[in-house]
This record gives C-alpha cells, sequence and structure tokens, in this order.
C-alpha cells in the first residue's frame, strides 16, 4: 500500500467523521435464557483431565476439590462454585444467524488466560432460538480438535491421538463459516484457524499487517524476555488480538477486528486516529489464504474501551459491538466513592451497537461510524423481557457482551458473554444468565 502522509489536523477531521453518528431505537422482540449454570460433557475419548473443568480458574495452583471455590466478580461474590464437573456453557463471544433459522455460538477460551484454562475444551454450540418461550434448544457441539498436527506449537494435549484443543491453547473468539468450513479468530496470537464441520483443524495462519507479524505476549514467538530487556517482537498487548471477525457476503474475504490497538514504535504510543485509540481490521483472502495488506482503522468512541463481535450487514456496511468495562445499573450502584461486595461500584454506562461503513474509499483510513442503539434502553411494549425493566427499558448491563449478527432486514441478535463463574452484571450477588435478545431496529439498519 502506497504510504501517505497525513497531518494532524486531517487526522483529527477524520476521527470527527468516523465518531460522528445517529442514534436509532430498538425494540424487544425477544429474549431466551440460558440459565448460568448449564453443563456439557465432554466426547468419550477426551482426556479425563476435560471431564472437569476450572481447577485452575483461580491462579497458578490447582484447586483439589469440586466445588470448593466461589466466583467472585470485581470482589463481589456470585454465589457459584468451581471447579465443576463437566464444561460449562459460558464464555459466548461469537454468533452466526444460519439460513435454517439456527445459530452457531462459539465459546471462548474458558477462563481468562493461557494459565487459568488448560482444562477448558474448545467448542462451538448450534442453537435453535425459541424465542416464544423464552428458552434455547441446543442442536449439537463441536469440539475442536487436532490430530494431523496443523497446530505449529505445543499444545497441552500434544501426546494425544485426537488432541483436543484447549483455552491454553487458543483463545477462540470469532468465526465464520464458508462453504462448510469454520475459520476462526483467536486472541492469543493472534491466530486464524480453519477447521472442518466436524471441528477438525485443517489450517493455521499466522497475522500480518502491512507485511509485519502482529505478535501479542502470548504469541508462540514471543518469549520471556531477561530483567531490563525488551520483550522483542511484540507490538500488541496481551489478550487484545482478535476479538471480532466478519467475513465478506461473497466469502471471498475474512475481516479480523482487534480487540486492542497496535504499538507504533516510532511514536511511542499506541496507534490512534486523531486523539482517540484505534483498532485495525485485518484484510484476508480466502482464496490466496494470506493477509492482502488492506486495513482499516476502528477509533473508540469517547466513553468506550473495547469491542466485543464484527459481523459484515452486507458488501459495505457492518455491526460491531462497542462498549466500556462498566457493569451493573444505577439502582444497584454503591454510594459514589466507594466500593463494597454487595453493591456495583462502576455502573455499565456505554454500551451500543455500532453501525459501520468500510469500502475501497477509505482503506488505510478510518471507518465510518454511521448510526447506533443503545443497550441500556432496550423498548419492551410487547413486555418480552424475561428480566425485570429499569426505568421502564430492558437493560443489557453486562461487562463482556460478544455477540452480534442481522437476523433479517428489521431484526438483530444480541448475546452476553456471562464469564461463569466470575461475572455478575444484573444482580451483584447472583451469576450472570446467558441472554439473547432479538432487537428490532429496521431504521438503525436502513441508516446511511
Amino acid at each position: 500500500m502506497r504510504t501517505q502522509t497525513i497531518s494532524a489536523a486531517a487526522l483529527l477531521f477524520m476521527s470527527t467523521l468516523a465518531t460522528a453518528q445517529t442514534e436509532f431505537p430498538a425494540k424487544l422482540s425477544g429474549h431466551v435464557i440460558i440459565p448460568a449454570q448449564t453443563f456439557i460433557a465432554v466426547p468419550a475419548d477426551a482426556p479425563a483431565d476435560l471431564q472437569t473443568s476450572g481447577k485452575f480458574a483461580d491462579g497458578p495452583a490447582r484447586i483439589g476439590s469440586l466445588g470448593s471455590r466461589e466466583g467472585k466478580s470485581a470482589g463481589r461474590p456470585t454465589g457459584v462454585k468451581f471447579p465443576f464437573q463437566g464444561q460449562p456453557i459460558q464464555g459466548h463471544s461469537g454468533i452466526k444467524h444460519m439460513p435454517d433459522g439456527s445459530y452457531w455460538v462459539i465459546t471462548d477460551n474458558g477462563f481468562g488466560s493461557k494459565a487459568s484454562s488448560p482444562d477448558s475444551a474448545l467448542y462451538l454450540n448450534q442453537w435453535q432460538m425459541d424465542w416464544d418461550k423464552g428458552i434455547a434448544k441446543h442442536v449439537k457441539t463441536m469440539f475442536l480438535h487436532d490430530p494431523d498436527k496443523k497446530v505449529p506449537f505445543r499444545i497441552v494435549h500434544e501426546g494425544t491421538d485426537k488432541r483436543y484443543l484447549t483455552g491454553s491453547d487458543f483463545d477462540i473468539e470469532g468465526f465464520q463459516i464458508i462453504n462448510d468450513k469454520f475459520w476462526i479468530g483467536d486472541e492469543f496470537g493472534p491466530y486464524l484457524i480453519r477447521t472442518d464441520a466436524t471441528g477438525r483443524v485443517e489450517a493455521f495462519f499466522e497475522t500480518f499487517a502491512e507485511g509485519k507479524l502482529v505478535m501479542s505476549p502470548d504469541h508462540m514467538r514471543a518469549s520471556t524476555p531477561n530483567p531490563g530487556t525488551a520483550l522483542a517482537g511484540v507490538n500488541l498487548a496481551r489478550s487484545k488480538g482478535f476479538e471480532g471477525l466478519a467475513a465478506s457476503k461473497d466469502g471471498k474475504f475474512l475481516y479480523g477486528m482487534l480487540e486492542g490497538p497496535m504499538w507504533d514504535s516510532n511514536k511511542s504510543d499506541w496507534e490512534r486516529v486523531g486523539t482517540q485509540q484505534a483498532l485495525r481490521v485485518l484484510e484476508f483472502s480466502v482464496a490466496d489464504e494470506k493477509w492482502t495488506g488492506r486495513f482499516w482503522f476502528f477509533p473508540f468512541s469517547t466513553g468506550a474501551d473495547s469491542i466485543g463481535d464484527f459481523n459484515m450487514i452486507d458488501g459495505t456496511t457492518a455491526l460491531v459491538i462497542e462498549r466500556d468495562s462498566g457493569e451493573g445499573t444505577a439502582d444497584k450502584a454503591c454510594p459514589a466513592g466507594t466500593r463494597a461486595e454487595n453493591c456495583f461500584h462502576n455502573i455499565a454506562k456505554f454500551k451500543r451497537i455500532v453501525k459501520i461503513e468500510m469500502n475501497d474509499s477509505n482503506v488505510g483510513q478510518a471507518i465510518r461510524k454511521i448510526a447506533y442503539v443503545d443497550l441500556m434502553k432496550i423498548q419492551d411494549p410487547d413486555q418480552k423481557a424475561r428480566k425485570p425493566l429499569n426505568d421502564g427499558v430492558l437493560t443489557f448491563p453486562f461487562f463482556t457482551i460478544e455477540n452480534v449478527d442481522i437476523v433479517d432486514a428489521k431484526h438483530i441478535i444480541v448475546g452476553n458473554d456471562n464469564n461463569l463463574p466470575f461475572s455478575t452484571s444484573r444482580e451483584p450477588n447472583k451469576a450472570d444468565d446467558n441472554e439473547f435478545v432479538l432487537l428490532s431496529v429496521e431504521a438503525f439498519l436502513q441508516a446511511k
């Protein structure tokens, strides 16, 4: 790509264009609840270690007894004890609406880090949503495995035949299905993985931005430095790899959105558009199986610090979850300047679904933010909500909201990641359920 020199004033103007957007209302058309403590068993040929999970979820030392430790959310007891028998249905981190009306949902690495998740199996679930009854019907589970040793680094279950993958191998956060192949974005490397429809790994790709390797501290090529020396080659913060993975409507390209900005060594700062930190959206050619070098910037809006999911609407526009790190609502907040075990000290304020535009004219520049809906004020005139309202509206006050996709010309689906047993965002001391909301947002989807 041709290098251009852009003035500070031009960058600020681009940032202003990128963040200017119109708010549209969202009406609740359906609400599905999957109870927090929902578990599945691993396949019979999986290692015994995967029959239970969460044995390292609270630090480096193994927890010896099932159900002996209570989860906490920012210091608040959640009421759920671990380790677990089986694998919890949690960590929902990406969703795809299928032509038959079902939904595939990906589960992330498990308990938040490489060290905490060696007994967390990696898998995707297919669900049928019964919006009338408010329940999700499980169709099937696809466990990721690597019997052909396509993953080039040592995995947890290296010496087994099936080589089931775990949350210490990858943190899978986004996916697409193209010609019955599952393309999965990882947050640790970041990496891109392709599997068949059974979850068998077929290909593995490192990530490049303008020809330069993108590498977090958890990348396979990163080694622990000696005291006083830099972590050579690392240009992305830990846990800031691919959070969203979109695909062009023709299936020719994938678009991986990082969760954090890359490090600009020339400026000794994180990449920015204007004054705002900006995430790269990197283009990958499915046919050529390589990164094209094309990219776009997604600058954070004021008040936001993370994205949650990313799916295309059409050839040039897409849906992105943009959010802060708060959780809970004002009616259950701690007194100002205090924190306690039974109240929220950092309430949710910025939880949005943003419609963006990225096309050939803004390659290498900031995407355009067209419009948004505020997930903290979902209208419920038809009384579809299955959780209590706040001041007449349904809020979605979760710490992590990581699922969004278009359903039809009028509706989108949005879901949370409940981080079991570590998130309590509706009630200070009750672990969050997995929730999905069907939102009527026709005007938002038509916004230009």
